[in-house]
């Protein structure tokens, strides 16, 4: 046998065996609501950016502009997340994302320009984006494959329930002190950064890795010891030991491994899917309150029907969360893809006040469900030592399809009206579609090492 190499039960190999049960669950819990403070705070812009547009008296374009300084960040910080996340762990970057987005929230709202509000919505996207990547790897890689895209889906399923929160949090903070209350209150997070740190262990896959492995090993009998106290003392099945090679596994991840030879497609793959995917969803969301007020409803009444709208989208993750591994990654994307291309169609061409709730609780349906489809997918698609690189990348390239979304509404609205601004998220959605159609491949019921290759 080769002297570099040693024989040893591997993380996946121990992790795989276990069965699924509250102990896991309680750990992606806690996941799950930093998940979900994040969410907040990005949904909320959808909500108080007419009240901002309002007071500092900014155009479409200038609003437009103001809204893609969020997106900007995010870019920004999830690609630089990705690649941090990689080499200095996932639990360190989800724990700063929280202390940086926190505190520019305060700084929001203190903010006395926009152009000074413009600039600390960077750093609210820049510590939003640095936390995607990390949470995502996490759920992927302590989760066993055979419910890994369900608990992926799910993770993401608390966007609907951010953006819930953050609507209700907008209907009864901006009467009584406007958006800058709005933003105060974003920042009470900032204790979870604890909870993080005292409760929430490292990737031990990711330890691994690296050629940590006492500590990952002591994460993963904690783990085990988990199991069997949730399973009542039961004993788990043995695992054989196989060679390790250290040198090999504790590789650096690199940009160049997300265009390694089979990895090609993917990234174009992912990355066209983000991109589009991104373009039409922002483009729509963060003027979704805007253009009800357009149609005549004052401030509050335009938040409770965006709220309102939203809730179709709690139906639509757990959808998503059931086909993933029923049907596959692959055709649940797609169908939630060109379903909310027709939702976002039909809400463009609502008159009624009746229409507009049926259609956008629809078009929410299958936008979110999308969310969960895609956040499912794309940490799959990666090794270890680059999943959160290639999360992190395609999350940045989503944001720059965001960037263009949220000012090329700004731009078109006054030329082509409500209806031409759904139109353009109802053909980005098809494209995203056609991309998964073309390049996508199935990662259902595998698991991440044999993914990878």
């Amino acid at each position: 046998m080769n002297k570099n190499k040693i024989l040893r039960v591997s993380v996946p190999d121990r992790l795989e065996r276990l069965p699924l049960t509250g102990y896991q669950k309680r750990i992606f819990a806690l996941i799950a609501a930093a998940w979900l403070f994040d969410s907040i705070d990005l949904a909320m812009l959808t909500f108080i950016l007419g009240s901002i547009k309002t007071d500092f008296g900014l155009s479409a374009q200038q609003a437009g502009l103001l809204a893609t300084m969020s997106f900007i960040g995010m870019a920004v910080g999830a690609s630089v997340s990705g690649i941090l996340s990689d080499k200095f762990g996932r639990k360190v970057m989800l724990q700063n994302s929280i202390l940086v987005y926190s505190g520019a929230s305060i700084l929001c709202a203190l903010a006395q320009t926009p152009e000074i509000l413009g600039i600390f919505r960077f750093l609210v996207g820049f510590g939003l984006g640095t936390g995607f990547p990390p949470a995502m790897s996490l759920v992927s890689e302590f989760i066993p494959s055979k419910d890994r895209g369900r608990y992926i889906a799910i993770l993401e399923g608390f966007w609907p329930i951010g953006f819930i929160c953050a609507g209700i949090l907008a209907y009864f903070l901006i009467p009584f002190g406007g958006w800058r209350l709005v933003f105060l209150a974003e920042a009470v997070p900032v204790l979870y950064y604890f909870v993080v740190k005292y409760y929430i262990s490292e990737s031990p896959r990711w330890l691994e890795d690296k050629g940590r492995l006492a500590e990952a090993d002591k994460v993963v009998t904690d783990f085990e010891e988990g199991v069997k106290k949730a399973l009542g003392g039961h004993e788990l099945p043995v695992v054989q030991p196989r060679p390790y090679e250290p040198d090999k596994q504790a590789v650096q991840s690199t940009f160049a491994d997300l265009w390694a030879p089979g990895y090609v497609k993917r990234t174009v793959m992912i990355w066209s899917l983000w991109f589009f995917a991104l373009l039409g969803y922002y483009g729509l969301t963060t003027w979704l309150g805007t253009l009800l007020q357009q149609k005549g409803f004052e401030v509050t009444k335009s938040v409770f029907y965006t709220v309102a709208i939203s809730f179709g989208g709690i139906p639509g993750f757990l959808t998503s969360a059931y086909l993933v591994e029923a049907l596959g990654r692959k055709p649940t994307n797609v169908i939630f893809l060109f379903g909310a291309a027709l939702g976002s169609y039909l809400y463009g061409t609502a008159t009624t006040l009746t229409s507009l709730v049926i259609f956008g609780f629809i078009m929410q349906f299958f936008m979110l469900g999308m969310w969960s489809c895609m956040y499912a997918y794309t940490p799959e698609l990666y090794p270890t030592r680059a999943r959160a690189t290639g999360s992190g990348f395609a999350s940045a390239v989503g944001r720059l399809g965001a960037i263009v979304g949220a000012y090329l509404v700004g731009v078109i609205l006054p030329h082509t009206g409500i209806e031409g601004v759904f139109a353009l998220g109802a053909v980005c959605y098809a494209v995203a579609a056609v991309a998964v159609v073309i390049l996508g491949e199935e990662t259902k019921g595998k698991s991440l090492e044999n993914i990878s290759g």
